[in-house]
Parts: C-alpha cells; sequence; structure tokens
C-alpha cells in the first residue's frame, strides 16, 4: 500500500494511456543479468518476464528499443565511472556489454547505446519513439532505482507516458526498489502487472487483426 503522501491530490495521479504503444528495455545485458556479472542485479526472474514483453510486442507488431551502457575500447570512461569503476567491464567485445540472450532480440529491433543512467539523456531515444507514432511507452530492466528510474523520469520530461513493469525490474536491494517503485508512481509514471501490461499488446494486436506469431 502506498504512503498517504504518495496519493490524493498532491500525488500519484494517473497517465493516460495510449493505444500504440511501445516498448524499452532498459541495460538488460549479461554484466547486469547474470549471476556472476560485474554489476549482477538478482534479474533471472526479470529477463523471463521482459521475455514475454518483448515476445507480446513482436506479435503486436509493436516498436522494441534495447538499451545498453557500452563503451568502445579506448574510449574515455565518463565521470560515472568514478562511482561505479566495474563500468570499465562494459567495453564493445566483452561479455557484460552483450544484450542477455534469453530476451527475444530480433535482428529488427533497435539498440539504443549510452554513456550513462538515462536512457534519454545524451541519446536520440525520444526521436525514435515519436517517429514510430508511439503514445505509450512500456518500461523495464534494470536497475529498478538506478537506469531505470532515471529513465522513467526522463520520459515524463519529454512528455511521453511511460508505465513500469515490476516483475520485468530487477535490482541488487529489494527495500530501494520498493521505495523506487512508490516514489515513481508517485510522480513520474504508472506501474502496471505483467499481465495487464501483456493485454496492452494483444489489445493492439487485435486491433491490427494480425494473428501472426
Amino acid at each position: 500500500m502506498s504512503p498517504a503522501w504518495a496519493t490524493g491530490r498532491t500525488f500519484g495521479g494517473t497517465l493516460a494511456l495510449g493505444t500504440r504503444p511501445g516498448l524499452v528495455v532498459v541495460d538488460l545485458q549479461r554484466g547486469f543479468t547474470e549471476p556472476d556479472g560485474p554489476l549482477s542485479c538478482n534479474a533471472e526472474a526479470a529477463v523471463a518476464a521482459a521475455h514475454d514483453l518483448v515476445e507480446a510486442a513482436h506479435r503486436a507488431k509493436a516498436p522494441v528499443w534495447f538499451t545498453v551502457i557500452r563503451y568502445g575500447p579506448d574510449e574515455p570512461l565518463p565521470l560515472w565511472s568514478a562511482k561505479i569503476p566495474a563500468l570499465e567491464e562494459l567495453r564493445a567485445g566483452r561479455a557484460a556489454a552483450d544484450l542477455d540472450p534469453r530476451l527475444g532480440h530480433r535482428p529488427g529491433d533497435e539498440v539504443v547505446v549510452k554513456r550513462g543512467a538515462s536512457a534519454v539523456f545524451g541519446t536520440d531515444l525520444v526521436d525514435r519513439i515519436r517517429a514510430h507514432g508511439v503514445d505509450t511507452v512500456l518500461l523495464c530492466g534494470a536497475s529498478t532505482s538506478g537506469c531505470v528510474r532515471s529513465t522513467a523520469v526522463d520520459l515524463i520530461q519529454s512528455d511521453l507516458p511511460a508505465v513500469l513493469v515490476p516483475e520485468a525490474c530487477a535490482d541488487r536491494d529489494a527495500v530501494q526498489a520498493t521505495a523506487t517503485l512508490t516514489d515513481l508512481t508517485a510522480k513520474y509514471c504508472d506501474v502496471l502487472r505483467l499481465p495487464e501490461a501483456l493485454n496492452l499488446f494483444a489489445v493492439k494486436n487485435n486491433d491490427t487483426g494480425d494473428t501472426g506469431s
């Protein structure tokens, strides 16, 4: 249950969901998703749920964007690496920088490379979303309290409604993740459980009359 401050007329409003959803999968790279990865996030359940979202989006012919933190072999790391030295492991060519193969990425899915926490700051993700006519951004990935949060905040600041799917998000700290979900729901995005999120794509699929796999 949300605390009193997060509900009512001050916080906790609801964003209007559109009819043209797209999916943004944030940083579900092997360095985050594998148990021995340098930035491991307890992501087994989140990867499975994200795979379900990706498959649902593909069936609905909705766009899917995968974001990755990735640096060139000789590229200077950002100041952020002073706080997170393990970013060194996310250089191109290293296994930790690769997308988790369990996600179901297809050749037509776009990959957005970023240098920082937000998938919006310093990238063309917003332009890509608008070019596809997407009016509702389903959001998942890792970590809930880090890059997912930063992306959700920047999406609403770009006037794009984001809907977070908690089952498809991972974090190293359950307490932090819960607090982040409370704060995001109160101020920056909506939250939908996985079955409801999957239904958004199912409705789009039915609207287009496409029953292909």
